[in-house]
Formats: structure tokens, C-alpha cells, sequence
């Protein structure tokens, strides 16, 4: 039987998507897993829908497109609109509820609705929503232990950022015990 998961990852551009999914195909490659991360970029880093896909598996991936992904990662409500319709029947969506409207989301799906923002406020800085909502995806997913991204992230970060990596790994605590 195969490990695979799939994820969309969307939301505004600035929001750090890209970094998370960078972050999580890192750790996929740390763990042993064949990767795929495809960004998309654009006129969606002045502040239209960001997004990327990243697929995990133990076998060889034979296509990194994902019509129908497993999970999403939605930061938004434009992302919202836009994936929650893809979603797979039997998927999770990690849903950011700081800036997603509760009756936008299917009732229907499976949804870990996370208040992103507002966790990430109370550890210092707003910016850590995306971390925050990594964390909740780790959780609902169990595609990764969480150690495993927490020690990715000193890779992905820059030098220039290190300082910031024990509040990231915290943000990803706070996510992952939120859901």
C-alpha cells in the first residue's frame, strides 16, 4: 500500500504559501518520499490567488498535476472558491477561519477550521497563519511527523532568518495541537 498524499495550498500572495509548500516537499525529501512542488507564480504575488501543489509518495510520482486533490490548505476565501470545489469527497480541507467566512464552507466535506491568523497573533506575529496552518494539515493528514518539517525548516530558511525558526516551530505546534 502506498503512502501518497496530494495538497493544494492557496491564498493570497505574501502569505507565505509557497514557503510552506516548499517547507513540506523538503520534508517529504528528508523522509524518503518521492516529491513533486509545483508554484504557481505571477501576477498572484500582488495579491491575487497564490497557490502550489505538492505531492508526496513512497513510489515513483507519475504526474504532478492534481485535479482532485486529497487535502487543501485554504487561506482565504478567493482560494476557498476556488479549490474547495476540487476537493476529494473523502479529502480534508484545513480552512483558515481568521479570513474565511464559516458558511462558505461545504458541510459536507471534512474540515479543520483553524483560526490561523489569531493563533498566529497570539505567538507574535501574523505572518507565522501559514506555520499555523501547516501544523493542522500535519495533524489531519498524518503525511509527516511534525518534527520532521520542524527540522526542514532549517534548511528552507534562510540564514538571514534562523532567528525566526523557533517561533515558526511553535506556530507549527499550535496548529498541529489546534486540530
Amino acid at each position: 500500500m502506498s503512502k501518497y498524499q496530494d495538497v493544494i495550498i492557496a491564498g493570497f500572495g505574501g502569505q507565505g504559501v509557497m514557503l510552506i509548500g516548499n517547507l513540506l516537499a523538503q520534508a517529504g525529501m528528508e523522509y524518503g518520499l518521492e516529491v513533486s512542488f509545483i508554484p504557481v507564480y505571477g501576477a498572484e504575488m500582488r495579491g491575487g490567488t497564490a497557490n502550489c501543489t505538492v505531492v508526496l509518495d513512497e513510489h515513483a510520482i507519475g504526474s504532478p498535476l492534481v485535479r482532485e486533490p486529497l487535502s487543501t490548505i485554504i487561506l482565504n476565501e478567493p482560494s476557498l472558491a476556488k479549490f474547495q470545489p476540487r476537493l476529494h469527497k473523502d479529502g480534508v480541507q484545513v480552512v483558515n477561519a481568521s479570513l474565511v467566512n464559516k458558511d462558505l464552507v461545504d458541510a459536507s466535506l471534512r474540515t479543520v477550521y483553524i483560526p490561523a491568523n489569531d493563533l498566529a497573533h497570539e505567538l507574535g506575529n501574523v505572518k507565522l497563519a501559514n506555520m499555523v496552518a501547516l501544523g493542522a494539515w500535519l495533524k489531519a493528514t498524518g503525511a509527516l511527523p511534525p518534527a520532521v518539517v520542524q527540522d526542514a525548516l532549517r534548511r528552507v530558511v534562510s540564514a538571514h532568518y534562523a532567528k525566526l525558526i523557533p517561533v515558526n516551530e511553535k506556530a507549527l505546534e499550535a496548529g498541529y495541537n489546534f486540530a
